[in-house]
């Protein structure tokens, strides 16, 4: 534009000083520059945005559109009758303005929701939007839209609903609870992602602030497994039956099947080819049996042979489920300043303090007739030296048939009947052990000790009534009392071991967290696959693979 302005005023200044120009052919050139001016900068106001002609342009995209244009839409569109509600709530809050038109077509942002929606499969979303062919012919190159201002402006907010509902909110509330997943659902507001969305400053379209952390390790993770299965995946290890374990140093056909597969998933760094189980190999297998959950040793067992023939698409298929169960999460929950997180696939514990983990712990979990609740509470208080008071049907199912053989069974097991309920005494055999820590709920889930310590050196640690056993209870009392200016370890210990049950109220209560994820990728981006314990990945799978 500045190259166009200085070209016009050394015409005019030239024109100037030859003096037969008269004063009519001055006003006309003033006009003629002026005209090319106002054109230039308007010129220079359009972004690089490509625009797609509309076959109903030019409009008024400015003035309300009219509403009852929306009714015959739905039939013409019926697919998207589920949009309906929300589609209308979001054009009552614009007042019933063009949102993804101006007068000169689709807008940039339009653009960018069309380019969301086809990568959608990095988001592990197989799925399709119903008229997914109409939109694409919008946005074709050169081409000119023959679909109605109405028909494009209410589809792309389909399109959009159809995006939110996919990779930030999830199947439904009503499924998730059917197949038990009792964390909160976090709650999604349309109109306001719409205006994070199309907002020109980049800090309010945060997706990490509508999703859960893990999500994008996942995503990340699912995109390398893509690759690797692109690049062919990963042979299976053929394993004599009569073959127990390998050992450092052992040479087998197998072993260097095993080096080739943990060559390609990144636990061995460069591969020699060798059939010899060496000293490299050692630390690629430990590697491998750290971050999928089996206690580190250099031996290969049939069980690692096992987990390692899983194909990778099935590891495909798992961090898919798990990105969807992250879509239900609301990251403020890790939010807090503190919070318990138990994950029942990991058998793991871990206790986050202002963003750090400040204590981890192995667990055992529900078995799979007693399982675990997927849920959430808040710590209130802790019971040292606790009675634990039996549930009716593990009075009826187990105390009341070993009382009919034995009448003694109550004194051997330290029980005793309490307003008609059995109870069992507080000490070191008490099935609680010396500590609970009780988020009150309707489940009857609470986090207690053990004396049963040998469970924990278990890989696979199903073996509870429902409640969560802490390896380190003592340890975690410890952590979460150590800032209270009325406990100590010693005060700590000495209520552990006392001969009758006391509670402390805790001043400020902590949310607990049990969760259910089979995949999950640690702060390093090492990925794990842990055992599906209650067998619920394929459930989940099929809501998502099999329904629209």
């Amino acid at each position: 534009m500045t190259f166009q302005i200085v070209i016009l005023i050394s015409i005019f200044q030239t024109q100037s000083n030859r003096r037969y120009l008269n004063m009519r052919k001055i006003s006309i050139f003033f006009v003629v520059m002026m005209t090319l001016i106002f054109f230039a900068g308007e010129s220079c106001k359009q972004k690089d945005v490509k625009r797609i002609e509309d076959s109903t342009l030019p409009f008024d995209s400015t003035l309300p559109f009219d509403s009852t244009l929306i009714v015959p839409f739905f039939t013409t569109y019926p697919a998207l009758e589920k949009y309906r509600t929300n589609l209308i709530g979001i054009y009552q809050n614009y007042q019933y303005r063009h949102i993804w038109l101006d007068e000169k077509g689709i807008v940039e942002y339009g653009f960018s929701l069309h380019s969301k929606v086809k990568d959608i499969e990095d988001d592990g979303i197989s799925a399709e939007f119903p008229y997914q062919l109409k939109i694409d012919g919008i946005f074709t190159e050169g081409s000119k839209n023959k679909l109605n201002s109405i028909d494009t402006e209410l589809l792309l907010t389909s399109l959009y609903l159809y995006y939110v509902d996919k990779v930030y909110t999830g199947i439904d509330h009503k499924s998730t609870t059917s197949i038990g997943w009792m964390l909160p659902r976090k709650k999604v507001s349309y109109t306001d992602m719409l205006d994070s969305f199309i907002s020109e400053d980049e800090s309010t379209n945060e997706d990490s602030l509508i999703l859960f952390s893990q999500y994008f390790k996942l995503r990340d993770a699912l995109k390398h497994y893509r690759k690797i299965e692109e690049n062919g995946g990963w042979r299976p290890i053929e394993l004599n039956p009569w073959v127990k374990n390998f050992k450092p140093n052992d040479t087998a056909r197998a072993i260097l099947e095993v080096r080739e597969l943990l060559f390609v998933t990144g636990d061995l760094f460069q591969n020699n080819l060798s059939d010899s189980y060496d000293a490299d190999l050692v630390d690629a297998v430990i590697r491998y049996q750290t971050r999928n959950g089996f206690k580190p040793d250099s031996l290969i067992l049939p069980v690692h042979i096992e987990h390692m023939n899983v194909p990778v698409g099935e590891c495909i298929k798992s961090i898919v489920v798990n990105m969807e169960r992250c879509r239900w999460l609301s990251p403020e929950i890790f939010l807090a300043r503190e919070y318990i997180f138990v994950n029942i696939p990991s058998y793991e514990l871990k206790f986050i303090r202002d963003g750090k983990t400040e204590f981890q712990s192995n667990v055992v979990v529900g078995k799979i007739m007693t399982q675990t609740v997927i849920f959430a509470g808040k710590m209130s208080y802790l019971a040292f030296s606790p009675y634990w008071n039996l549930p009716k049907n593990i009075i009826e199912e187990e105390v009341m048939p070993g009382i009919e053989k034995d009448e003694n069974y109550l004194k051997k097991h330290n029980m005793e009947w309490n307003n008609g309920q059995v109870r069992q005494l507080p000490g070191k055999y008490n099935s609680l052990g010396l500590v609970k820590f009780m988020f009150p709920n309707s489940n009857e889930i609470y986090l207690h000790d053990t004396p049963s310590k040998k469970l924990f050196k278990e890989e696979k640690r199903a073996f509870s009534h429902g409640c969560v056993r802490v390896d380190g209870a003592r340890e975690l009392a410890l952590k979460i009392l150590e800032k209270d200016e009325n406990w100590n370890p010693e005060k700590i210990d000495e209520a552990m071991h006392a001969d009758d049950e006391s509670t402390y109220k805790l001043k400020q209560k902590i949310p607990v967290y049990i969760g259910y994820f089979t995949t999950w990728v640690d702060e390093l981006g090492n990925i794990s696959f842990y055992e599906d314990v209650y067998e619920r990945d394929n459930r989940l799978a099929l809501l998502l693979f099999y329904k629209d």
